[in-house]
This record gives C-alpha cells, structure tokens and sequence, in this order.
C-alpha cells in the first residue's frame, strides 16, 4: 500500500547575509520553506507565489524565482503522509509579514541547521543541495 502523497510548491528565499527564511504553521513543530498545496490549475510557480503572498504579504514576479529541483520525504505535519516539492530559490528583498496559518517566521544559517526544529524535506533533502550550491559558489 502506498503512501498518499500532498504535492507543494516552495521556496527557499535567502536575505543578504545568506540566511533562509523559514516558518512554521499554528499548531506544528517544524520550521519549514514558505509554500503549500496548489489550487486547480496553477502551475508550481503560481503556487508558489500565491502562497507566499497570503502566508507572508510578499509580492514577487516569477523572474525572482529560480527553480532549485523537485524532491521527496516524509510530511512533517501528517503522519503516514509524503511531501512531493516543487522547490524554487530566489533573493529575499521584501519583510516578510506572518498572517494566514503561519504562526511565526525563522532564519536558517546554512552553518547552523540544527538550531531549528527542521522538516524532514528540508533538513534531508534541500539542505543538502544548498549546502552543496553554497560550497561550489566559493
């Protein structure tokens, strides 16, 4: 028997000193990408930037997305469930403004991930690219 499977789209926006903005929704754990599920019809980009809009009042074109690649894990917040991203990375130049389900924002220092409670997409499986992005742009 197989797993159902939430298909999102996310973003891993980075500030100027490289940090990645996080959040975590009322009543969970887990600091997770910014994003959610998508609504009939939207592309991931769509998705993603609606998202952003209503969870953090931030207005961003799709020029300010780049897409960092598709991935998989356990869901951090419904059990017996998988994640399936569509992730996108792109330059924080906005304040971001908690509304909606987020109940606050985090910053992630790619030096120092575990300082947060981090979703299993994002601490297995993202983290591990950025880590290695970040090492080949030096």
């Amino acid at each position: 028997m197989t797993q159902p499977i939430l298909r999102i789209a996310t973003a891993c926006l980075h500030d100027e000193q490289g940090r990645i903005l996080l959040v975590r929704k009322r009543g969970t754990h887990y600091f997770m990408l910014p994003g959610g599920k998508a609504e009939a019809d939207e592309t991931a980009l769509m998705t993603v930037r609606r998202e952003l809009h209503e969870e953090l009042a931030l207005q961003l074109d799709d020029a300010d997305l780049q897409w960092l690649g598709h991935f998989q894990a356990p869901a951090a917040n419904e059990p017996g469930h998988w994640v399936e991203a569509q992730v996108f990375i792109g330059k924080l130049t906005q304040t971001p403004r908690v509304q909606a389900e987020i109940e606050e924002t985090g910053w992630l220092e790619l030096d120092a991930p575990e300082a947060l409670r981090l979703a299993p997409l994002l601490r297995e499986k993202i983290l591990p690219v950025l880590s290695e992005r970040a090492t080949t742009a030096h």
